[in-house]
């Protein structure tokens, strides 16, 4: 006997998915993420509410260092379940009070259409406010890292930025990235697949070798 499954079976994005397009709402008008430069990175990020404290320290930490986004050619594009009109009000407080101004766009999803899209409401944390999510996206608008965080712990924004430029740095130069990885530190040469290649490994005075598996060099960034 065939059976319909009318349980919502939509599944979040994951690493390696095509972000999902959607229009939306901003602070800085109606806009598609398909609309975003195609030679931009973008960090989306979702935050539970305005006028809530620890989204304030959040969303002040992104504008404070959103030049160091700029350098990494990374657009930022922040998200709540609010009105676009609580969130110029917000934006403008904040301003006001902090001198800290929000010059990124950021969805007003009343609807909850984008964060749902995205997996931003998990009902054990909330059915009505979006968790601390990160999406980083690179400019072929594909998913390459995601974040959670609990709705009662700010995210970290050195991590932000520091997986950012290891992930650019790594499609750059085809590596890998250790433990701690930051600009300047010693990257993983990807793994031998021939005997040829580990030969040749074993011979070169170019890397720090660890063992035929694991073996280390620095960058040159010019």
């Amino acid at each position: 006997m065939e059976t319909t499954d009318n349980t919502n079976t939509a599944t979040m994005p994951r690493i390696g998915d095509q972000a999902p397009d959607f229009e939306a709402i901003t602070t800085k008008g109606k806009m598609k993420l398909s609309d975003f430069a195609k030679d931009k990175w973008i960090v989306m990020f979702s935050h539970p509410a305005d006028f809530t404290p620890v989204c304030t320290t959040e969303m002040s930490g992104f504008a404070k260092r959103k030049k160091e986004f700029d350098a990494m050619n990374t657009e930022l594009l922040g998200l709540s379940i609010d009105s676009v009109h609580a969130h110029l009000g917000w934006v403008s407080n904040v301003k006001e009070k902090t001198g800290v101004y929000f010059d990124f766009p950021i969805i007003a999803d009343l609807d909850m259409k984008v964060a749902k899209l995205y997996g931003m409401l998990q009902p054990n944390e909330s059915e009505t406010a979006a968790v601390r999510a990160v999406f980083f996206i690179d400019p072929a608008k594909k998913i390459r890292l995601i974040m959670y965080y609990p709705l009662n712990v700010g995210r970290n924004m050195d991590e932000i930025l520091r997986a950012l430029e290891a992930l650019q740095t790594s499609d750059k130069y085809k590596v890998a990235m250790p433990l701690d990885w930051k600009k300047g530190d010693k990257v993983i040469v990807p793994p031998p697949k021939t005997l040829e290649e580990m030969d040749a490994r074993m011979k070169d005075d170019t890397i720090e070798l660890v063992d035929f598996y694991l073996a280390k060099k620095e960058l040159n960034y010019n």
